[in-house]
């Protein structure tokens, strides 16, 4: 257990940081929901995190002041995007408190730094934004300041500040309504906690891996295509109000500037347009501005030194290049489903189905999320599949929701359902047939559920206790016993028919792996005429989903 960090430990925390972000840039930039983004999110941290290893790298010492100058510098000079940006800040805030330890940093002054690290990353945007990157570094800060000197060793330190961070990630949805409309979280706040979690894997020596970045109700894509952009990409180009995103460096300062000139640049640069960030000292200053007036914004800077790097972007032009390509690309049909369970969720996603949005028992999506995720699919007939008696009227009721799309709603019940029903899709077949053939699908699927109950009660003639297991399908309860093994070999009995040639069981997050192959063991003896395989759903609720066909 680390107690202490030296200025090895720190080198470590920055490379592998900058590694969990690069294996995760991919899933980071999907999140990114903006209309013209400026560059992808995950990838302009990345690319801030690159340039900082690279100075570090270059930085021979181990003094705690020069490796931090160099992180912080490298930071700067790397630096892309808002996120980028905002992200080099906190590292300089955090490098502000360390380089002052002469050979090790224990945890309180570490929370100390990351508490600096927010308030330097807050000073840098002309107009801070909650609901962003800015939100999840200052809820861990304060969180690392009132408890940081409780904490014995850096890996609780970490564990904890992680755990308070992903709390504060989740909420963003309900700080920004871009995000909310979109089903994400934010980007730059993602981006932010795969670093720290890198950090985290630096000291305790967890080999660094892709993050499974699922988001408040849509699953995130991976495939390369629109992801959770496509319904704000929809956004009428009248709507951007600055045209130029612009950036640069002013460096060879004039001897007549002075940290005063630096932020009266920021003050003219918010008066000719948004998303103003201007930072930096005597020897470097990074601008970034949204202008209709890029010529303005460079004239002010040569007043105070020499221009390096400027990049002016057409965000008009990105705009229609964006939605040209999404047309180009559109396709007649497309596939949406609800279920809740990481092996569920991926099973849809073999079957080719667009989108899948968390949802089941005890947590039935609005009719508004089913149209928000049918409006990410970037098809004009969208099949959904509510896999839930209790969402059909709310997929129904979505369809007056989305424009410029047709919603098929195909009434499965559960999941096994849905999978019938997407295995039927054919791309070469019109919406009617298809719609046809997925409903008549799910004639020929018998499914079955195991769970606990909850209170006592007398139901379909059995005296039912809390917590006894119980079988039911989706009508009425069919079996129960003390025993989960017990309550599905007495379901299956009660369903199975002579023609059912396949039993399939999809084990929730409560069945180990080996429980489930245990009792796939026994039905198969029991029942040696049929095929019995068994699937890891991860649902919550239900122990075992049994399909019978």
């Amino acid at each position: 257990m680390h107690k202490t960090i030296n200025s090895s430990d720190l080198r470590d925390m920055i490379l592998v940081g900058a590694k969990q972000l690069e294996l995760n840039r991919a899933k980071v930039d999907a999140l990114n929901v903006f209309p013209v983004p400026d560059g992808d999110t995950g990838t302009n941290m990345s690319l801030t995190m690159q340039s900082c290893v690279a100075e570090m790298n270059n930085c021979k010492s181990s003094n705690f002041q020069e490796v931090c100058d160099s992180i912080s510098k490298g930071a700067l000079k790397g630096a892309r995007g808002n996120s980028g940006v905002i992200l080099s800040q906190i590292l300089k805030g955090i490098c502000t408190v360390v380089r002052k330890c002469e050979k090790e940093v224990d945890v309180k002054t570490f929370a100390k730094a990351i508490e600096s690290g927010a308030k330097v990353a807050y000073g840098a945007v002309s107009v801070p934004k909650e609901g962003t990157i800015l939100t999840v570094i200052r809820m861990m800060s304060e969180f690392a300041v009132k408890y940081g000197a409780k904490k014995k060793n850096f890996e609780t330190f970490f564990h904890d500040i992680i755990e308070e961070g992903d709390k504060a990630l989740a909420m963003t949805p309900e700080m920004l309504p871009v995000l909310k409309k979109a089903g994400v979280v934010d980007s730059g706040g993602m981006g932010l906690m795969t670093i720290i979690k890198g950090f985290n894997a630096a000291l305790t020596g967890e080999q660094v891996a892709e993050e499974d970045y699922g988001t408040a109700n849509v699953a995130v894509t991976d495939d390369g295509g629109f992801g959770d952009n496509s319904a704000i990409l929809n956004m009428d180009i009248a709507d951007i109000q600055y045209a130029y995103c612009t950036e640069f460096f002013i460096i060879n300062m004039k001897k007549s500037t002075t940290l005063s000139a630096i932020d009266r640049l920021r003050e003219k640069l918010m008066n000719i347009g948004d998303c103003v960030i201007c930072i930096g000292d005597l020897e470097l200053v990074k601008v970034h501005v949204h202008t209709n007036q890029p010529g303005r914004a460079l004239t002010y800077a040569l007043e105070l030194g020499e221009l390096d790097r400027p990049k002016i972007e057409n965000m008009l032009e990105q705009n229609r290049q964006i939605k040209a390509k999404m047309e180009a690309e559109r396709k007649e049909m497309g596939m949406l489903a609800i279920c809740t369970g990481a092996g569920l969720s991926e099973i849809f996603k073999e079957l080719l189905v667009d989108l899948v949005i968390e949802g089941g028992q005890t947590m039935n999506p609005s009719a508004n999320d089913i149209a928000n995720a049918a409006q990410k699919i970037n098809a004009d007939h969208i099949f959904i599949f509510p896999n839930n008696k209790n969402i059909t009227l709310a997929a129904e009721q979505a369809k007056g929701l989305v424009e410029n799309k047709t919603l098929h709603v195909i009434p499965t019940k559960n999941v096994p359902q849905g999978f019938a029903a997407a295995l039927e899709f054919n791309p070469e077949a019109s919406p009617s047939a298809n719609k046809t053939n997925m409903v008549h699908a799910l004639d020929n699927v018998k499914v079955g559920q195991v769970t606990y109950a909850v209170r006592n009660t007398s139901l379909n003639g059995f005296s039912i206790k809390e917590g006894d297991i119980i079988g039911l399908d989706d009508k009425k309860i069919l079996a129960k016993s003390q025993s989960l093994e017990e309550t599905v070999l007495k379901l299956i009995a009660k369903m199975k028919e002579d023609f059912h040639q396949v039993i399939t069981l999809y084990y929730g997050e409560d069945v180990s792996d080996e429980d489930a192959a245990a009792l796939a063991e026994t039905i198969s003896e029991k029942y040696p005429d049929c095929d019995v395989d068994f699937h890891n759903g991860g649902q919550s609720v239900y122990y075992y989903i049994i399909a019978l066909e």
